[in-house]
């Protein structure tokens, strides 16, 4: 089989260090892997296959020879480095915000559009979706093949794990601030403190009363999905470290049970249905972190309306919801691209 070398680039952060994980995991075809990382973490090391990676500097880091890079550094970073990486011939997957939107670039979900990756040659960019967005495509797109969803209504309940290293070290002194010590852990990641708390706020304020995180789940799965879906959300950040969940109401243009959804999903790639109220089957976030399935739950009737259903949907959002949904796409590539 041949192989590939591979860059990691943001590799000291959250979804740098786990997409090193799920490479290893998966047994990618790699050749030379690359950590890349800022000039702040240069020359620290991170454990690979029982070997140790040295950071390299992205700054001056040589793109040349990489055949895939699997970027994570942050939007403004990966607008800067991503199109340097794509011009020394290295195809990028990018798990920033900057690209997804740009009509020239795909943006994927393996188990939903893999069709989409063949226009990675336009800009030598495929963006990664959101983490909340990803779950929830993973959950919908067989229901909309089958009874066509006309609107979304959903409600996030997001980790803090979404916001980095020091979001997760803010709900751990904040919460052991409240238990131990009595001093006050004033937020810095967040608007409020997140301890024993929910922040109906994720990114920041628009003009529309929505916020970017929530525009992001709009315009995405509209672009992914069907650009006709009519989409609304609310996404909250809640006091858990790992796996984001979600509230969400669908309305389709035809008929669908239950029950009839419940086997659909069964049979969907990326899905485990995880849904028996009458023994308190279903599933929560604690029980989907370090896993790389979506779950669904509660599947269940929406009474408010005819063609309407409702679902409780849980990932991990460092793995499908980031690290996992890039190496997948990796994967994808050299199955059918990269030849």
């Amino acid at each position: 089989m041949k192989k590939y070398n591979v860059a990691v680039v943001g590799a000291s952060g959250n979804v740098g260090r786990e997409i090193l994980t799920i490479l290893a995991e998966r047994d990618f075809p790699v050749d030379k892997v690359y950590a890349v990382a800022s000039s702040r973490t240069a020359g620290s090391v991170i454990p690979f296959k029982g070997k140790d990676l040295v950071v390299q500097d992205l700054e001056t880091f040589d793109f040349k020879g990489v055949d895939i890079g699997l970027f994570s550094p942050g939007g403004s970073v990966s607008a800067k480095y991503a199109p340097i990486a794509a011009a020394a011939g290295c195809v990028v997957v990018d798990n920033t915000s900057h690209f997804r939107m740009d009509p020239d670039i795909p943006l994927v979900v393996p188990e939903v559009n893999p069709e989409a990756i063949a226009d990675y040659g336009k800009r030598g960019i495929i963006a990664n979706p959101n983490c909340s967005t990803i779950q929830m495509v993973v959950a919908l797109k067989p229901i909309h093949d089958v009874a066509t969803i006309k609107r979304i209504v959903v409600s996030t309940y997001q980790a803090v794990s979404g916001a980095g290293k020091e979001a997760m070290e803010e709900l751990f002194e904040q919460s052991r601030a409240t238990f131990g010590t009595g001093m006050e852990v004033p937020p810095k990641k967040f608007t409020k403190e997140i301890a024993f708390n929910v922040i109906p706020q994720i990114d920041s304020f628009l003009d529309n009363g929505y916020t970017k995180e929530e525009m992001k789940m709009v315009n995405e799965t509209k672009k992914i999905i069907d650009s006709a879906i009519r989409v609304t959300a609310t996404t909250v950040r809640v006091p858990v470290y790992n796996s984001h969940a979600e509230a969400v109401t669908i309305e389709t243009e035809k008929k669908i049970t239950p029950d009839e959804a419940r086997a659909l999903l069964a049979k969907a790639p990326g899905v485990e249905v995880v849904d028996d109220p009458k023994t308190l089957t279903y599933i929560t976030p604690r029980e989907a972190a370090g896993k790389d399935a979506t779950f669904v739950s509660r599947i269940r009737e929406d009474e408010s309306c005819d063609n309407g259903l409702q679902m409780w949907v849980v990932s991990d959002n460092l793995r499908k919801g980031a690290a996992l949904n890039a190496v997948q796409i990796a994967e994808v590539l050299i199955q059918d691209h990269l030849k």
